[in-house]
């Protein structure tokens, strides 16, 4: 069945893939894409003008960390000029008082502010650094401007329980939204997945917490939660819809329809130094490879769901069943499901250990074990 194309709503700007933090879940390329490699400010801005031309109403700048770039300001600018609603998602590592100010002055909308968690000891051990001194730091700075202020919380077996805490803590700043997002098993999450997931008992627990939390701060703060997908009875459908709604834009140019996208053999990336983005959204072979019904197998095919969900993630079907165009088997009912179901028994028995990328070295594969205490 044809897919009537419609135009993409945001666009996911990673500006690098440098970052001070060395996360154990991180969903980047394993192999991360080098700083001389990265497309310039001109190209930036030119990609917000194409961008609003074609119907993007947002853009999400992320990375990695984008406060990394030394031109972070211009391209607030650029993105401005364009018309664009601009999200900066960021560790605040790199972020003083006067920088703040000066990327509100040019236009910043809004900051997604992530945290490893509400206590010190497990949010540096996760995040392989001493940041969460820092991030209460920037908190109260957001305090002094008017500026949205959403607060990420990643979620895993590690900090779940932490979730009252977390909820004060959004409640001592300004922030309007809280965002409780379990882990994506893409990248090192996936080499991970094991020692992340969180066990039956905690996810029912989280989840008890959270609309109770819902109900009581309704009309003040937004609390949404994302189940771990492992959990979940139906696959959430790939970013809106594969090609949809969302198209990203990595440090070196190439556009994907999500983040995770190179992973899939066989496909091929166009660039927004060759290409412009119309010609990618409505043209490109990746960006058609997955939209419609035409690509769909059974149970996915003929499925009163197809339309809610596409199949779910295509990344996670490559991940989990060795093929992109499976039914995603986290799915309830997916012929696969049987392995999600046995992921899930074993990691409701493991204990947890997990795998972290040594610091200052780039992502490559697993080389040493992480544990949490270590001199």
């Amino acid at each position: 069945m044809p897919h009537e194309l419609s135009n993409p709503l945001a666009l996911i700007a990673e500006l690098t893939h440098r970052c001070p933090l060395h996360c154990v879940y991180c969903s980047n390329p394993l192999e991360l894409q080098a700083r001389n490699l990265e497309i310039s400010t001109e190209d930036w801005s030119r990609v917000f003008q194409e961008a609003a031309q074609l119907g993007v109403l947002q853009a999400d700048f992320t990375g990695g960390e984008p406060l990394a770039r030394t031109d972070i300001i211009d391209l607030v600018r650029a993105a401005r000029a364009a018309g664009l609603y601009i999200n900066l998602i960021t560790s605040g590592l790199p972020l003083d008082e006067t920088r703040l100010s000066a990327l509100i002055a040019a236009g910043l909308d809004h900051i997604q502010l992530s945290f490893q968690g509400a206590q010190e000891g497990i949010s540096n051990e996760i995040s392989g650094t001493k940041s969460h001194g820092q991030k209460l730091r920037v908190l109260e700075w957001i305090k002094q401007h008017r500026v949205a202020l959403t607060l990420n919380f990643v979620i895993h077996r590690r900090n779940i329980d932490q979730l009252e805490e977390m909820v004060a803590l959004a409640e001592s700043s300004s922030a309007t939204r809280i965002e409780f997002a379990n882990v994506q098993y893409y990248g090192w999450a996936f080499a991970n997945r094991e020692n992340l997931l969180p066990i039956r008992e905690q996810l029912d627990r989280s989840m008890a917490i959270i609309k109770r939390e819902q109900e009581r701060l309704e009309g003040r703060i937004r609390v949404e939660y994302v189940v771990p997908d492992y959990y979940a009875k139906y696959p959430k459908p790939c970013m809106g819809g594969w090609g949809r709604k969302l198209m990203l834009i990595t440090p070196t140019g190439d556009a994907l329809p999500c983040h995770a996208a190179q992973v899939i053999p066989d496909l091929s990336f166009e660039n927004v130094k060759e290409r412009s983005l119309r010609e990618i959204w409505e043209r490109s072979a990746a960006f058609q490879k997955f939209r419609g019904e035409d690509w769909m197998q059974e149970p996915c095919k003929t499925c009163d769901r197809r339309e809610q969900d596409f199949g779910g993630c295509r990344c996670q079907a490559l991940l989990l069943a060795g093929d992109a165009a499976a039914t995603d088997p986290v799915c309830s009912l997916a012929p696969l499901r049987p392995k999600v179901d046995a992921i899930l028994a074993a990691v409701n028995l493991a204990p947890v250990s997990v795998v972290a990328p040594p610091p200052n070295e780039p992502l490559t594969r697993p080389s040493w074990l992480y544990r949490p205490n270590a001199g």
